[in-house]
């Protein structure tokens, strides 16, 4: 049974990668800050990416523990990720710092813990952007900045790990998920003007970055390497009149 870790296990994204992983026969480690018996996975791991990307002590102690915890894995999935809003009158330096560790520096150190293993059984690298990596909007200047790197460090490792271990990118749009529902605070409206805005006339699933990454962690992937992919119901192509 081929092995899969996924981080930010417990949203909306990542429960659905998780469920989606199982019901095509992997088994599933899943990481998240939080703890619950109200999961996907077929074993939870809490974790805080967020220390292991600041914390000396707490990456060796980790380090050690994913020895005995996950000794073989195909695949590693970077979802976890924080959004923390501000523009830049009024950003903190301590949120700005939060974003980087979590949304890049995590992946980074992750995919450098178990390159070992996923060389061993020729795994990938799946990395969860975001269209703010190429299109983004007043106040998130932390979490696009943190989606433009990650897409620069998928780059970066494909070419540095060449034959070794597969890395790739999906860069979603709108994901209804409840993060995003959050930020709409009950407008309804706005919401139904989110849908009609894109192309597809609607937003997206969290299943669709799912089977995205399914396909990427296949054999008919093969030659994907250093791509980030968009999926954004083609929203990414309209200019809107005034």
């Amino acid at each position: 049974m081929k092995k899969a870790l996924i981080t930010g296990v417990l949203g909306g994204i990542g429960s659905a990668l998780a469920q989606s992983f199982r019901e095509n026969g992997y088994y599933v480690y899943g990481l998240d800050i939080r703890d619950t018996d109200d999961h996907q996975a077929d074993q939870l791991i809490q974790f805080d990416l967020h220390r292991f990307s600041t914390d000396d002590a707490y990456r060796s102690e980790w380090k050690l523990k994913f020895y005995a915890l996950i000794p073989e894995l195909h695949v590693l999935v970077n979802n976890a990720a924080v959004q923390l809003l501000d523009g830049l009158d009024d950003l903190k330096l301590s949120d700005w710092n939060h974003t980087m560790s979590v949304n890049l520096t995590g992946p980074l150190l992750l995919s450098q813990h178990f390159l070992d293993q996923l060389e061993e059984v020729n795994g990938c690298i799946i990395n969860i952007g975001s269209i703010h990596q190429q299109l983004t909007k007043r106040r998130f200047i932390s979490y696009a900045t943190s989606k433009s790197a990650l897409i620069g460090l998928t780059r970066a490792l494909a070419v540095d790990l060449e034959g070794r271990v597969r890395v790739n990118a999906i860069s979603p749009a709108a994901i209804e998920t409840d993060m995003l529902l959050a930020g709409f605070d009950g407008n309804q409206s706005a919401l139904d003007e989110l849908r009609r805005i894109h192309p597809v006339q609607r937003i997206g699933c969290p299943n669709d970055v799912a089977k995205m990454a399914l396909f990427l962690a296949s054999e008919s992937s093969g030659f994907i390497h250093g791509a980030n992919l968009t999926l954004d119901g083609g929203i990414s192509s309209v200019l809107k009149d005034l």
